[in-house]
C-alpha cells in the first residue's frame, strides 16, 4: 500500500468530534467525501469519513465510531494519509509527485529535470526544473507550455517562450 500524505489535523471544531483539517492535496473533491478511508499519524490507523464540509481553509471531517470531542482528540497534530490506490484520477488528471524526476524535453533537447512543483497562487501551478547547467528555472503548468507528459516514459515535453530559461 503506498500511502499519500493529502493534510494535518490542526483542530477540532465543536464538541461532536469533528476535526478541521489543513490540506493542499490538489484532488480534494476526491478524497474529502463520506466513505472515503483515511489513514492518520505514523501507524497509519484506518478511520472512514462519516461527513465532510468546507470551512473557510479547512476541511473538516467527523469520522465513523466518533460523536464526541474526547474521543478525537488523541488525532490532533496528527498526518493524514489516503490509500493511493482509493484514488481514482481521470486520464489528464496528474499527481504533483508523479512529475518530480521526470526529464524535460523541448524539440528532442533535454532541458533538465522536474525539481519541484509550486504554486504561484491557488490556480496557477509552476514546474520547477533543474537545468542541464544546474541552474533552475519555472515552467507554468498549462497547456500553452506543456505539450505532453509520458509517466512511462518519464518525459515531459515543452514549448518555451525565448528568454524563459
Amino acid at each position: 500500500m503506498e500511502y499519500l500524505y493529502i493534510g494535518k489535523i490542526v483542530n477540532t471544531h465543536g464538541i461532536k468530534g469533528e476535526l478541521r483539517i489543513l490540506s493542499d492535496f490538489e484532488y480534494k473533491d476526491k478524497v474529502f467525501k463520506k466513505g472515503f478511508k483515511f489513514y492518520i499519524g505514523k501507524d497509519h490507523h484506518e478511520e472512514v469519513v462519516l461527513s465532510y464540509r468546507h470551512h473557510k481553509v479547512f476541511e473538516m471531517v467527523v469520522f465513523e465510531a466518533y460523536n464526541d470531542i474526547n474521543q478525537v482528540l488523541k488525532y490532533l497534530k496528527e498526518d493524514v494519509y489516503i490509500n493511493r490506490d482509493d484514488l481514482i484520477l481521470d486520464d489528464n488528471e496528474i499527481l504533483d509527485k508523479d512529475l518530480i524526476g521526470l526529464d524535460v524535453y523541448e524539440d528532442n533537447e533535454l532541458l533538465g529535470k522536474v525539481k519541484d512543483v509550486s504554486y504561484a497562487s491557488p490556480k496557477n501551478k509552476l514546474i520547477e526544473v533543474k537545468g542541464t547547467n544546474n541552474k533552475s528555472f519555472y515552467i507554468p503548468y498549462n497547456d500553452n507550455f506543456i505539450l505532453d507528459i509520458n509517466l512511462q516514459d518519464k518525459k515531459i515535453k515543452v514549448k518555451l517562450i525565448k528568454g524563459m530559461i
